[in-house]
Parts: C-alpha cells; structure tokens; sequence
C-alpha cells in the first residue's frame, strides 16, 4: 500500500487512494516574500496564532528555533480537550521548505510540511502546507479519544485552509 492524497486548491478536494496512508494539502497565494512567510511558518511557538487546533508551544532539548533536527513540545487543543505533542524539525531549508514530524518513540505518526514557492520576481509566494497520517489504526482509535476528532482527515483538511487564511492575512498585513 501507499498514499491516498487529498488536495485542496480553492474550494476543491481531491483524494487519491494509493494505500494506508492519507496526505492533505492545500495552496495558497501569498502577497509576501518567501522569506517573511517562511520566518513565520518557522515560528512554531507563534503557529497557536493561525492553528485551530495548535495553541503553541516550546523548543526543548536546548533548541532555540528552528534548524534539522531541533525538538518542539507543541500544545493543542479541540474543545475541551487538550493534548501535547512532541515533534522534530525535518527540513529547515530556508525559505523554500520547513517540515516537522510528529514522533513518539520511534514512530512517526504525522509528518507537517510548508512548501515556499516565489513568484512575481520573489514579492509574493505559494505555500503548499501537506500533512501526512502516518498513525495506523491503533493510534488512529487513541487519537479520536484524545483529541474529540472523529474524522481525522476531514478535520485536517478544513484545520489547513484556516491556517493558511490566518497565515496569509498575518504575512500581508507585515508586508505593508
């Protein structure tokens, strides 16, 4: 098995079934620098500020910021529910690609990426943000009791065009 794919671009959703794992993305324009937008998606203790579920969090294990292999206790919350998660940054190519996993052990349950795109001569970007599920069914059934999610990828999908909103709003009016 492989990856099923739901992509997102405007208003529509695409799912591919391609095996156990699902990955949601969605794109969006922003009229910033790539480099303004990728200090912000970088900023994981500010990411409470445009997630509905994030609510923020530290760097730990010495971590200052971001940089591959830097760890991060992120707190969440859905509700009344609230959960932490512990992840660990997997790409940190300034201004192009930022990515974390979030781990237990020795298990990656979901991978987090923000793909960094210039157009208009470098003024403004493209940011494809992307999860992938990579829990399984036990973690899956855990997860629902921890989090008050049922469906997971639903969730996720319209948790993405949020963020994405707020990140868009924040990084224009900074560029004014």
């Amino acid at each position: 098995m492989g990856v099923a794919t739901v992509e997102l671009r405007g208003r529509h959703a695409i799912l591919t079934a391609m095996g156990d794992k699902t990955r949601v993305s969605s794109t969006t324009r922003i009229a910033a620098s790539p480099e303004a937008v990728y200090a912000l998606v970088s900023d994981l203790p500010r990411m409470g500020e445009w997630s509905p579920e994030n609510t923020g969090g530290q760097w730990v294990g010495g971590a200052t910021g971001p940089a591959k292999g830097a760890k991060f206790k992120g707190t969440n919350a859905n509700g009344k529910k609230k959960w932490s998660t512990m992840v660990t940054v997997t790409d940190a190519s300034t201004p192009r690609r930022f990515a974390f996993s979030t781990v237990l052990g020795p298990k990656t349950f979901a991978e987090w990426s923000y793909e960094i795109t210039p157009i208009d001569g470098g003024t403004a970007c493209e940011v494809t943000e992307t999860w992938v599920d990579g829990r399984g069914p036990v973690a899956s059934t855990i997860g629902k009791v921890i989090s008050g999610v049922g469906d997971r990828v639903a969730h996720t999908k319209s948790m993405i065009d949020t963020t994405l909103a707020r990140l868009r709003a924040t990084a224009e009016s900074q560029a004014k």
